[in-house]
């Protein structure tokens, strides 16, 4: 689950992670009022949207010589003119697609005098099972550039979660973005809040670019983006109180309801599949034989006729599907089940595009049978690699 920046900050500001005072808003007048609120005279105007790369982003309402989604504003009628033209307007970056996102929240920040610009990320590094710290001194808005072009200046650490953020942790932070003296102490103290945050609050990852150095001498994170493994939300009711759905896909919210794991993608055959490396087998071999795949679903081992009937519904309700693969090797899942909730949807919202089933598994005579028995216009297949050239030629005819 992703938040906001100012969320974000808020949630490490609790670990005593030195951010700037900043003020949330819904509207202009909130903008203004926030700003009222902050020394200046520089301020510091911030979409709020779940994607990076804001700065460099363009408003497509605002045309080619469009500023960013992050904008420097010397005077309160400043912040009311970055502020109108941002609320309500399309934020297109290097993260949205060309499609955006809508800004419907800012972040009004008091500047900051900066000196340097680090690039400090905390994630799970899964082939050691440690939580990873990703350091660069080249922070700001280019840090994809330098991973391409230089990547020997981003050094990577693992903390081992059995002992946690040790003393030599903070230094390998200060050496590696050249700090000494009181600045060497400051990144070791912000390195091991921001450590605890990300294990306590059951973080996925969190990346802080920048993390600056002011003229005053003083370290802060100047960004903050973070994203909470959904695994163990249950845990954190606090967190899920700040989830914003107006920035998540619909079909990905009706999806959550019923504990299904659904991304939407771009093409045009819709999947539901049980298990994700038969998911990502089938997605693959849809792209093999010429086509794109529109979702990502993984209806689980355990699914319940409502559960696939639910699926099945989302996928239907995807405009652009013009076809539909329905992959089960049945397990712990059984292929009756399948076949009844499969019924069960297309009862509820019909089946205007072709369909192709591929059962295998525990129960799935019985499963072809219910297919069969119903009189639905459903295309068998007999494994994998028939399935995805028959839905192929099916949507393409």
């Amino acid at each position: 689950m992703n938040i906001h920046e100012y969320q974000g900050k808020a949630v490490l500001k609790e670990f005593g992670v030195p951010v700037s005072a900043g003020y949330p808003a819904l509207t202009v007048d909130e903008a203004v009022a926030g700003a009222k609120q902050l020394p200046g005279p520089l301020y510091v105007v911030k979409s709020q949207i779940h994607a990076g790369g804001r700065g460099k982003g363009k408003f497509k309402e605002l045309g080619a010589d469009a500023k960013g989604g992050v904008r420097l504003a010397f005077s309160l009628d400043e912040v009311k003119a970055h502020a109108s033209e941002m609320l309500g307007n399309t934020l297109v970056t290097l993260q949205t697609g060309p499609a955006g996102k809508q800004v419907n929240r800012l972040y009004i920040e008091d500047g900051s005098d900066i000196e340097k610009e680090f690039y400090l990320s905390i994630l799970v590094d899964r082939e050691t099972s440690h939580v990873a710290f990703v350091v660069s001194t080249e922070g700001g808005m280019n840090i994809e550039e330098v991973a391409h072009d230089t990547p020997e200046k981003i050094r990577t650490f693992t903390v081992d979660p059995a002992t946690g953020f040790m003393p030599h942790h903070g230094r390998a932070i200060a050496q590696t973005l050249g700090l000494s003296g009181d600045l060497a102490k400051q990144a070791a103290k912000v390195g091991a809040q921001l450590y605890k945050a990300f294990v306590d609050k059951d973080m996925a990852m969190l990346e802080i670019n920048p993390l600056i150095v002011t003229r005053q001498g003083q370290i802060r994170a100047l960004d903050a983006k973070v994203n909470f493994d959904g695994n163990a939300l249950f845990r954190h009711p606090e967190i899920v109180a700040l989830r914003d759905v107006t920035e998540e896909d619909e079909k990905e919210i009706e999806a959550s309801k019923f504990d299904l794991a659904y991304i939407a993608l771009d093409g045009t055959i819709g999947c539901m599949v049980n298990g994700a490396g038969l998911a990502m087998a089938t997605l693959d071999i849809i792209k093999l034989y010429g086509e794109e795949p529109a979702n990502f679903l993984d209806v689980g081992g355990g699914a319940t006729e409502e559960k696939v009937t639910a699926a099945f519904k989302i996928i239907t309700a995807d405009p652009k599907v013009k076809g539909i693969l329905v992959n089960i090797f049945g397990g712990i899942m059984k292929c009756d089940i399948i076949a009844n909730g499969v019924l069960a949807a297309v009862k509820a919202v019909g089946l205007q595009v072709p369909l192709v089933v591929r059962l295998e598994g525990t129960n799935v005579e019985l499963g072809k049978q219910i297919i069969r028995d119903s009189g639905l216009n459903v295309i068998p297949a007999d494994d994998l690699d028939d399935a995805a050239q028959k839905i192929v030629k099916a949507v393409r005819g």
